[in-house]
């Protein structure tokens, strides 16, 4: 089974098809996040390291790191970001950006090997993002696009991750260390998008043998109720083969379907993550005091 092998200096996560989903914190990003980035912006970075320290709380095994706010220094807001995220947390980190100064900026502070996110089908892109993943030993999201865009048959997004698992091939980069994002649609505007998601993962594994991530959140994008929605729908996208993803940890809904699905499909062993998690932190007392009314309740020399 293909392990993709992520860490911060001291910390390693393995992504992998019999190993324990990994959820990866999506909060660390200012896209829609009006005040966030203007306190990036300015120099604030509190409620970055709020966001962090939360979201490791929360049972993030790794966190996504987005610095992408309009007319601002990217590069440096998001090498400054990484620095200060790896000081206060040892979970390893996804850099993520799409201008190609700022994953660099990022890579040359970051400690350990982190995920990069991403690259595409694009032919420039392509060349571009690769051999700064090799020069640095990162490994890479995959994302399934191209020139032509995001296509709605899932057998083209298929061709198109296969064309990047080959490329990198060029650039001495394993497929262990290429993480596919299938691109998963909204299901709200496409009825087929969570069909089309689960035949495509089980194809990106068996076939291309390859670990799987996705913005989990998509898929319920303008529905009511929708941590549900994201939360059944990784426990199917798991059971399909999906093996990481880039989500919210602090929705109950959301990490709860991830670890029923963990226990399931036979990555808790012995169940004991989630018993951990849901034990009653009253129980242990309560036996106590069982044993000892029973105690009490004895005959006299018994």
């Amino acid at each position: 089974m293909t392990n993709t092998v992520i860490s911060s200096a001291s910390r390693e996560v393995v992504i992998g098809f019999d190993r324990p989903f990994v959820m990866i914190g999506e909060r660390i990003n200012p896209t829609g996040r009006k005040l966030l980035a203007e306190e990036m912006k300015a120099g604030d970075f509190s409620r970055v390291e709020a966001d962090a320290i939360a979201q490791v709380a929360g049972g993030a095994h790794m966190l996504d790191v987005n610095a992408g706010i309009p007319l601002a220094d990217e590069p440096a807001l998001l090498a400054r970001a990484i620095q200060l995220v790896q000081a206060i947390t040892d979970v390893p980190l996804s850099i993520d950006s799409s201008i190609i100064a700022a994953l660099e900026a990022g890579l040359a502070v970051y400690q350990g090997k982190p995920l990069v996110n991403s690259v595409t089908g694009e032919d420039e892109v392509l060349e571009r993002v690769l051999p700064l993943v090799a020069k640095y030993g990162a490994a890479v999201v995959a994302i399934s696009n191209d020139e032509t865009g995001i296509s709605m048959d899932p057998d083209v997004r298929y061709a198109v991750a296969k064309k990047i698992v080959e490329r990198a091939a060029d650039h001495g980069i394993p497929y262990s260390d290429i993480v596919v994002d299938p691109l998963v649609m909204p299901i709200g505007a496409l009825g087929q998008a969570g069909q089309q998601a689960f035949k495509l993962i089980r194809r990106l594994r068996d076939e291309l043998k390859v670990n799987t991530t996705c913005g989990a959140g998509n898929v319920s994008f303008g529905l009511p109720n929708r941590q549900v929605i994201t939360g059944t729908f990784l426990a199917m996208a798991i059971g399909a083969g999906m093996t990481s993803a880039i989500t919210n940890p602090l929705h109950a809904e959301i990490k709860s379907a991830v670890m029923a699905a963990d226990v399931l499909s036979g990555n808790d062993g012995d169940c004991a993550a989630w018993i951990k998690a849901n034990r009653d932190p009253n129980a242990g007392g309560a036996d106590r005091e069982a044993r000892d009314a029973r105690r009490r309740r004895r005959p006299a020399g018994q």
